[in-house]
């Protein structure tokens, strides 16, 4: 059985404001990530999770810009990314609801992700993992402000 993700939130032509505060954008972007990692495999999990949300979420990123010397950057998230921390039990429950949080997008590391080096074998072991048994290391949560807030609430930024 699988559990389908809504239709991922995507930023209109229109709201792409990015001389803007990032406080005003309609979507709010955050990733949470489990601070008993050891800092390697943390910073794998955020990069892991940030990577699906840009290629998944419309919008997100913004244009190339030059340098001083016309040499081309690529776009980054105009709109922000907060990256906060948790434990194991609270990342655990941050996710059980974002995957009923109406509007919201997520991303999520399992474990089985890090202990795992080839990608078949991951989707493997994934596709024999009940949720409620899912170890997740890193979530990427997209949505409407008020919502991802609500979910996030009283989790420290790193």
């Amino acid at each position: 059985m699988s559990i389908e993700q809504p239709n991922p939130p995507a930023f209109a032509a229109e709201e792409i404001e990015t001389g803007e505060s990032t406080r005003a954008a309609r979507l709010k972007w955050v990733v949470v990530v489990d601070t008993a990692l050891p800092p390697g495999r943390m910073v794998n999990a955020v990069a892991c999770v940030a990577s699906a949300t840009g290629v998944a979420i419309g919008g997100l990123l913004g244009p190339d810009g030059a340098d001083a010397s016309g040499r081309m950057h690529p776009g980054l998230p105009w709109a922000g990314c907060t990256v906060l921390g948790a434990t194991a039990e609270r990342l655990a429950n941050v996710r059980a609801k974002a995957v009923t949080a109406e509007g919201v997008w997520l991303a999520d590391m399992p474990l089985s992700a890090q202990t795992t080096r080839v990608y078949d074998e991951y989707l493997s072991t994934l596709a024999g993992t009940e949720p409620a048994d899912l170890q997740a290391c890193a979530l990427s949560i997209v949505g409407p402000r008020a919502t991802v807030d609500a979910l996030v609430k009283k989790l420290r930024l790193l």
